[in-house]
């Protein structure tokens, strides 16, 4: 059965996120082969009609979706989804509206504080406060752009008063990208739940939590782009994956395990997914980000937190697989 493993272009002298997506693809590819598919990689750039074309021609029994951005734009992300719909071809992970919806991420927390579920306010570059203003610490973060490009220490900021945010990001949303807006940062700990498509309810993988290891006072504590992605350098070095608790977090790890099930339902998500939140210095926990579909690399934290669980990578993709909804009919299972 032949598939399709679509992603992004990657231009030559990529930086290391836009290059992971082809690990991601050779990774799934293998898994795909073992699990007895015909997969074929295709990258997908705007000309969106030679890929309608190919696709029409070719028809594959499924496409597996690894688009992260068009053009290197993360703000597309949702064209290619969008594309197979129309095309009434099944696809992994989550659909063209739950896509969108979490990946801007000032749409994500609207959805969130709709369902109930805390997410750290928020402000944009308008005249008056979006949210009740504070005065603190608050991230430039972009709307659109994951990977936490643009993200570094000199991203957070600490306000006296409001006028301070749309200068702040004003000042940011060229290095990120375009449109960006500052949400009020939680100074704290950092969790990633991960969550895997089961025979009825999405099973919760392992927590893992992001350690801030000898950190030293004046340094702020975040995931930025060169934790994630610049080997050698110090946030790379210090902030380790951690899955080992102890019991006096077993009730932190459930109310965490509760509001990524909460996510999963509110945007309607399939396949799998990852949350993202800091739990504060009170022991709350903030949503911070949805992210529908996770980097699939094999040493990336969701295949850490499945392998935690004791399933093998084939597992991972057979499931994720399984939970395709044929074209049309949404309860039906590719095979």
């Amino acid at each position: 059965m032949k598939v399709w493993i679509l992603h992004g272009e990657v231009p030559q002298g990529a930086t290391p996120d836009e290059g992971d997506v082809l690990v991601q693809a050779a990774a799934v590819s293998r898994a795909l082969e073992k699990l007895g598919y015909e997969p074929v990689r295709k990258a997908c750039s705007l000309n969106l009609a030679d890929v309608a074309a190919l696709l029409q021609r070719e028809r594959p029994v499924f496409a597996f979706n690894l688009v992260e951005t068009i053009d290197g734009r993360g703000s597309l992300i949702h064209l290619v989804p969008s594309l197979l719909d129309a095309l009434e071809i099944p696809y992994t992970g989550a659909g063209t509206e739950a896509i969108f919806l979490s990946s801007n991420k000032l749409l994500a927390k609207k959805v969130l504080r709709s369902g109930g579920i805390a997410t750290p306010d928020w402000h944009i570059l308008q005249e008056t406060p979006e949210n009740p203003f504070s005065a603190g610490p608050y991230i430039i973060k972009s709307v659109w752009e994951h990977a936490s490009i643009g993200l570094d220490e000199d991203a957070v900021i600490y306000a006296h008063r409001w006028e301070q945010l749309p200068d702040a990001i004003a000042g940011r949303s060229q290095r990120l990208g375009g449109a960006c807006f500052a949400e009020a940062f939680i100074e704290g700990r950092e969790f990633n739940i991960s969550l895997l498509a089961g025979d009825k309810e999405p099973e919760v993988l392992p927590a893992a939590e992001i350690r801030f290891d000898d950190y030293p006072p004046w340094r702020v504590r975040i995931v930025g782009y060169e934790a994630k992605w610049i080997e050698g350098s110090f946030s790379y070095r210090h902030t380790p994956r951690c899955f080992d608790f102890t019991p006096l977090d077993e009730c932190l790890l459930e109310t965490l395990a509760e509001m990524a099930g909460s996510c999963w339902r509110l945007f309607n998500l399939r396949g799998y997914a990852r949350v993202d939140f800091r739990v504060d210095r009170a022991g709350v926990p903030w949503v911070l980000e949805i992210n529908t579909n996770p980097c699939l690399s094999p040493d990336a934290g969701f295949a850490a937190s499945a392998q935690r669980r004791g399933l093998q990578f084939e597992e991972i993709i057979q499931r994720i697989v399984g939970d395709i909804p044929a074209a049309g009919r949404r309860r039906n299972r590719i095979p």
